[in-house]
């Protein structure tokens, strides 16, 4: 399978935009640094439309959402201190138009690979630097009908909610509705560390960098896939809990893949994940704000434990560590303002931990261009973090793992184990 580009260009803002560094909180710094790839599938119209998916459209649409959207149109920059800014130059978003000799039906039940990110979001490095462009965007035109859209956004500029709310914008103009666009929030000065800075609580485990310096498997070595959790599956594993879908679905994914790794019953488990901020800061961020406004947390608990009791044993220590508030982002704040580089968090992890992050309650599937809305929201790699997110309105969840093929093979038979799931 390969592709063969049409056009690649880049597409600046549609008008005159601000100039001059952008400056980026704590918590933008202090994320993986690289770019966060997602495909979405587009199936083809019915009526044969000869405009479907038109690029002048959707180039069109960008340059109107870079307008609102402008540190997107930048670089990555440095300033004079040494500190990573992004540098609003008007540059441009990386646009590609392609087409490839895949069919629609080849991808319906697409696995997350580096090759599917390869094929079909602009070509990157892994740790880009000063000079990176921020949004790489590729709309590849499948053979037979259907579209695909890849993304690729550096994740010091924004995180998934934010992502999101990009492709809601730029999707609205497309299709004629700016009435239904709302702005981003663009100041981020309510992240600012505290002077003297007021520490309170340990937050060393999850920006750490040694916390996943050993791991027993390479990204090219894991396996991707995707598990559909439907509403009565969903449904049987928060009766089990009494605690929310997020937490009771990653409370038996934790059980699932401590049992398919066969670890042993004293090893110390660390599941990590990401809280969104935006409502529990005092005062709250504006739901539209632009940038990352997620902490990192985490709850540990030895193997033997966790298999041992309910599933609400795992489900009620992480609603624990999902709980905080003002003054634990506050503390974190104040915290990587002091810690040195080695304090940012690794990539790998080990075979006994994990990290699972939630897009659920995004807007992930609200990317109607003007022909329809994706059949197909995912990340189109996975390796370490693995995503919980809703499939459109049907009510169903998905999860994107990646394993190593034999621990994926006894992952999914537990996963959907009737004893596990107790559906």
């Amino acid at each position: 399978m390969g592709i063969n580009v049409i056009r690649s260009e880049l597409v600046k803002p549609s008008e005159a935009t601000p100039h001059g560094p952008f400056w980026l909180s704590n918590l933008d710094l202090n994320v993986r640094s690289g770019y966060s790839p997602t495909i979405y599938l587009f199936r083809p119209r019915g009526d044969d439309c000869p405009a479907f998916f038109s690029a002048d459209v959707l180039r069109r649409a960008l340059a109107m959402a870079l307008a609102m959207f402008y540190p997107l149109a930048g670089r990555l920059g440095m300033a004079p201190d040494g500190r990573v800014v992004i540098d609003c130059n008007g540059e441009g978003a990386v646009f590609v138009v392609a087409q490839s000799a895949v069919v629609l039906d080849d991808l319906e039940d697409f696995a997350p690979s580096k090759a599917m990110s390869d094929m079909f979001v602009p070509p990157y490095e892994k740790e880009a630097g000063v000079g990176a462009p921020l949004l790489l965007l590729q709309v590849t035109f499948l053979r037979g009908g259907g579209v695909v859209l890849g993304t690729g956004m550096h994740h010091y500029a924004l995180d998934g909610r934010s992502s999101f709310h990009f492709i809601q914008t730029w999707s609205s103009l497309a299709r004629g509705a700016a009435g239904d666009v709302v702005p981003p929030f663009l100041d981020r000065s309510p992240l600012h560390a505290r002077s003297p800075p007021v520490i309170l609580f340990d937050h060393s485990h999850e920006y750490c960098q040694n916390a996943g310096s050993a791991t027993s498997a390479r990204p090219s070595e894991l396996t991707g896939a995707i598990l559909r959790v439907n509403n009565a599956q969903a449904a049987a594993l928060r009766a089990r809990t009494g605690e929310s879908l997020f937490r009771s679905l990653v409370a038996h994914i934790w059980r699932c893949t401590l049992m398919a790794r066969a670890l042993p019953p004293d090893a110390k488990s660390r599941l990590y994940t990401v809280v969104d901020m935006r409502a529990r800061l005092s005062p709250p961020l504006p739901s539209a704000y632009f940038g990352n406004a997620g902490v990192r947390t985490s709850v540990s608990a030895k193997v033997g434990d966790l298999l041992a009791n309910p599933l609400n044993f795992g489900a009620q220590r992480l609603r624990n560590a999902t709980n905080q508030g003002d003054d634990y982002a506050r503390s974190l704040l104040d915290y990587l303002e002091t810690a040195d580089e080695q304090s940012k968090p690794g990539r790998e992890l080990p075979d006994t931990d994990l990290r699972v992050i939630s897009w659920m309650g995004m807007a992930s599937h609200d990317a109607d261009f003007g022909w329809g809305e994706p059949a197909v929201v995912a990340p189109a790699a996975v390796s370490y973090t693995w995503f919980i997110y809703n499939v459109g309105n049907s009510g169903d969840v998905a999860v994107a793992v990646a394993m190593k093929p034999d621990h994926l093979q006894r992952f999914k038979e537990l996963f959907f184990d009737e004893n596990e799931m107790a559906w």
